[in-house]
């Protein structure tokens, strides 16, 4: 991390392990930053926790756990459009909605579907930030 970074350490950690497809570890992260946060970007940071832990539940074939934080954490995250804290939300919900398309557009009470992992989004800052080293569990 840069030493002139303005974020706080625990954002930049879940980008990391969410980068990783780490999205248990992110949850993590970020919940511990929206636990101590009381400012405007409080409800962004619980966007990211839903989109960690959805992403985390689509992964595991949940789909009925994955479609419930898909919306939810749309919620969130649309309040924050186009762009917060040096995240392109917009690309960021085009990407989630592209992961996730299958369930989302599925009229069926229980639909089946497979994570692609081509299409899981990342999150990258702007301007560019480094981000720390992060080790996932196996």
């Amino acid at each position: 991390m840069s030493p002139d970074s303005s974020y706080d350490p625990r954002f930049l950690e879940g980008i990391a392990y969410f980068n990783q497809c780490g999205f248990f570890e992110a949850h993590d992260a970020w919940e511990d930053l929206w636990s101590d946060y009381q400012g405007p970007s409080r409800r962004f940071y619980q966007g990211l926790i839903q989109l960690a832990v959805c992403l985390h539940h689509f992964g595991n074939e949940n789909i009925r756990g994955a479609r419930k934080l898909y919306f939810g954490c749309r919620a969130y995250l649309e309040e924050y459009l186009p762009y917060h804290e040096g995240v392109d939300v917009q690309v960021l919900l085009q990407q989630l909605y592209e992961c996730c398309r299958e369930f989302v557009e599925s009229e069926e009470e229980r639909p089946s579907a497979v994570i692609d992992v081509e299409l899981i989004p990342e999150i990258h800052l702007d301007p560019p930030v480094e981000l720390p080293t992060v080790e996932l569990d196996d």
